[in-house]
């Protein structure tokens, strides 16, 4: 009897052992939440972005994911999406300028505005994009940009950096003109050749 059942209990054993290993063969790896991050994005492409204030920076330019850049087509009157893949640089320029006056309520519950003597910047911006087989679309654009700058030695993580497109840039109440610092160009092509033209 004894043995039948130490028999049985061998043959539970058994059985349990098999279904564990199948669940931990099921199993996703586990994954570190506190590890290093080392996500590459494959939509990514090399280029540089060249400020007004004359700086830039070279690296792996990309949007935010499973998004095109939207421009409205001032030529034929309507909004078109650009896959970044398609293009090749886009420059932008100053369609108009000025120093807008600040204007606060009178009081609370009144209509009437007074101008409290400061003064801010504002811009309106043109984009213009060069496609890869050379034709251009001019209009309004506004839009986020990632670049990652190149690791400056092997194994090194980058962060993205933030650039935005705008069609309308207000300063803060205070500030000149020439404070609002804008993305002047973004010209996508080899990475050997953006080396350079930093140096």
């Amino acid at each position: 009897m004894r043995s039948t059942w130490r028999n049985r209990r061998g043959v539970i054993a058994a059985i349990a052992c098999l279904f564990s290993s199948f669940a931990a063969a099921e199993q996703p790896p586990t994954i570190d939440p506190f590890g290093p991050k080392t996500e590459r994005r494959d939509d990514a492409l090399p280029g540089r972005i060249e400020l007004s204030d004359g700086s830039s920076r070279s690296g792996a330019i990309h949007l935010t994911r499973d998004k095109c850049l939207t421009i409205y087509d001032e030529r034929f009157q309507r909004q078109r999406e650009i896959p970044l893949a398609a293009i090749a640089r886009i420059d932008c320029k100053i369609e108009k300028e000025w120093m807008e006056r600040e204007w606060k309520f009178k009081e609370t519950t009144s209509d009437e505005k007074i101008y409290t003597g400061r003064t801010y910047p504002v811009r309106k911006y043109l984009h213009t994009i060069t496609l890869r087989d050379d034709r251009t679309i001019t209009g309004p654009l506004s839009a986020l940009v990632y670049l990652r700058p190149k690791p400056e030695s092997p194994g090194e993580e980058t962060k993205p950096l933030r650039f935005i497109l705008h069609k309308r840039h207000k300063g803060k109440v205070g500030e000149e003109l020439k404070s609002l610092v804008y993305v002047k160009r973004i010209e996508f092509g080899d990475e050997k050749k953006q080396e350079k033209a930093d140096e």
